[in-house]
């Protein structure tokens, strides 16, 4: 990714020669922890007060600073701009004229929002330069919670006639210019902003568009669990979807094909990037978007919610010359985050690091990344074979599938590499069983592997409507504890509120067991032992397992019965 896509304000800065390399190097990474917008860290690096920031991007754009300090807005102006479409390009009307509006924006040299934004509002743009927080706190002020909803927008394009007949018209084509055209009628453009706005907004970590046979899904995901939304007209489901192709730069004529692609916006400070996927199905294209919110995800080991004793090991673990280390759990369950938050640790100007990711999901500076493309033959045991002659300390293998990469690994340890991956099993011993059946040599595993983490995400109880109980027997049978277990300890649930939509619950946090390679497990090993065995062992030992971490998070009042024992 270039500088100048991550912002337009620091390449400006650069290109004047008003910072030098050391800054600028510290302001980009800064920057890339995505925790605040450049307007503020160049001035909290005593770079440049916010006024000479202003004039410098206005003289840049060939316009004039406006202050909105003491401004009356009149209302018929700020109609002009919707609640949403505000908020998301992070601008306010503020004078009109027939065909003209004079538009503040919080980043006013990104020509393709200011273009796209006349686009929707079908007016001229002529666009000027206001402080970023005032802009901020003016459409919090004056749009306050008038969201264009759902409801409304969905209304208006319901009754939209000429929009249902183009749809219905471009339904047997794959003339693109048509579908083109079709993708970028204003009602269309501004539904699929509202969506993306909505999502990020709920903290969605992916959304789903499903066509079925009589009906056009949009569902999110949040906190792991699916929620519909209003379901908008079925014949919308080609120009949303021919939308978002558009938007992905991916081939808007094929819809036989499956298409993989990203989306990158910004949403006022924070810069989104959406990874889209499609799929064709017997109804039209399934497209889902995994919603990557780098201001969201904090990759420091420190907000991982390890306990001390799985902070101190994993510390000492990615410290160490070789070895292997394994994250396993399914899908979604974390294991990427955790590994970026180990290589965020150990990335350090004394250390070659590697990964091989399908796909590339964060980039982080000083990390040579690889993605992982089949359909061109660049497989995870191709790209790791090519990473020994790279001279890599640290190399991060995205998932062992199959025998080959497995063996490379190994044999990238046994060479005095430290290799990090991931395995998809539902325990920590589990792992070790996957793979002896892969067909990887027992005495090679229990040589190389250092320790595998086990790992989980139950939703954890809104702050907001947290409310004691009494559980029930049945409810205890579940944990297998008794109601003499218990002592003084209190149950929680969370009742719904506003704050977490009625769901009881907000965010998630992590559930861990470790399975430590020792000398006993390392001879079960060898004995090629069952998961069976090497798990009642490693109990023995003192391993944590999942259900019992589980059960603290019930004690401590962060998760439900319910959520631990729907993961352990």
């Amino acid at each position: 990714m270039s500088d100048s896509s991550l912002s337009p304000l620091l390449a400006l800065v650069k290109e004047k020669g008003l910072i030098d390399d050391l800054q600028y190097e510290e302001v980009l990474e800064e920057h890339k922890r995505g925790n605040k917008p450049m307007h503020q860290i160049l001035q909290d690096f005593g770079i440049m007060d916010i006024d000479t920031q202003l004039q410098l991007m206005a003289e840049h754009i060939g316009t004039e600073v406006v202050s909105l300090r003491d401004r009356q807005f009149s209302p018929e102006v700020i109609k002009i701009i919707p609640s949403n479409t505000a908020r998301m390009y992070q601008c306010l009307p503020l004078e009109a004229n027939d065909n003209t509006v004079q538009v503040a924006f919080a980043d006013p040299l990104d020509p393709v929002r200011i273009d796209e934004l006349g686009f929707v509002i079908k007016r001229e743009i002529h666009p000027v330069v206001a402080d970023p927080t005032q802009i901020q706190k003016a459409i919090e002020r004056l749009y306050g919670d008038d969201g264009e909803s759902f409801s409304e927008i969905l209304k208006e394009i319901g009754a939209d006639k000429n929009l249902a007949d183009e749809a219905a018209a471009a339904e047997d084509t794959d003339n693109a210019a048509i579908l083109a055209d079709l993708a970028n009628e204003v009602p269309i453009v501004r539904f699929v902003n509202l969506v993306l706005f909505q999502a990020v907004q709920d903290r969605a970590s992916d959304i789903h568009f499903e066509p079925f046979e009589d009906e056009f899904k949009i569902r999110y995901r949040v906190d792991g669990a699916l929620y519909e939304m209003a379901p908008p007209p079925k014949n919308l489901a080609l120009p949303v979807v021919s939308r978002i192709k558009v938007m992905a730069n991916l081939n808007i004529s094929e819809r036989r094909l499956p298409q993989d692609g990203r989306i990158t916006f910004n949403l006022g400070d924070r810069t989104i990037d959406l990874r889209v996927s499609t799929l064709p199905t017997q109804f039209g294209e399934s497209v889902v978007l995994r919603v990557l919110d780098r201001s969201a995800v904090n990759l420091e080991i420190e907000t991982l919610g390890f306990p001390k004793y799985l902070y101190d090991y994993v510390l000492d673990v990615i410290n160490r010359p070789n070895g292997i280390f394994v994250v396993t759990g399914p899908t979604g369950c974390g294991k990427t985050t955790t590994l970026y938050s180990c290589l965020r640790r150990v990335n350090t100007i004394d250390s070659k690091l590697l990964t091989a990711e399908d796909p590339v999901e964060y980039d982080i500076e000083g990390i040579m990344q690889v993605a992982i493309n089949e359909s061109v033959g660049m497989t995870f045991s191709k790209s790791l074979r090519s990473f020994l002659r790279q001279d890599p300390d640290i190399i991060m293998v995205g998932e062992m599938r199959d025998l080959e990469t497995a063996q490379i690994s190994i044999q990238a340890s046994l060479t005095g590499h430290l290799v990090l991956s991931t395995l998809h099993t539902n325990d920590a011993p589990g792992a070790v069983t996957r793979l002896v059946d892969m067909g990887v040599e027992p005495f090679l595993i229990s040589s190389t592997l250092m320790g595998v983490l086990g790992q989980r995400l139950v939703r954890t109880i809104c702050k907001k409507c947290r409310t004691p109980f009494e559980p029930t027997e049945n409810q205890l049978s579940l944990l297998n504890l008794s109601p003499h277990d218990l002592g003084d300890k209190v149950f929680y649930y969370g009742r719904g509120c506003s704050n977490c939509n009625d769901t009881g619950y907000k965010g998630r946090k992590g559930i861990f067991e470790l399975l430590v390679i020792s000398e006993a497990i390392r001879s079960l090993i060898n004995e090629r032992a069952p998961t069976v065995v090497l798990r009642q062992k490693a109990v023995e030992l003192g391993m944590i397992t999942l259900r019992e971490d589980g059960l603290r998070g019930i004690f401590d009042g962060d998760t439900t019965i319910e959520e631990v024992v729907k993961y352990t």
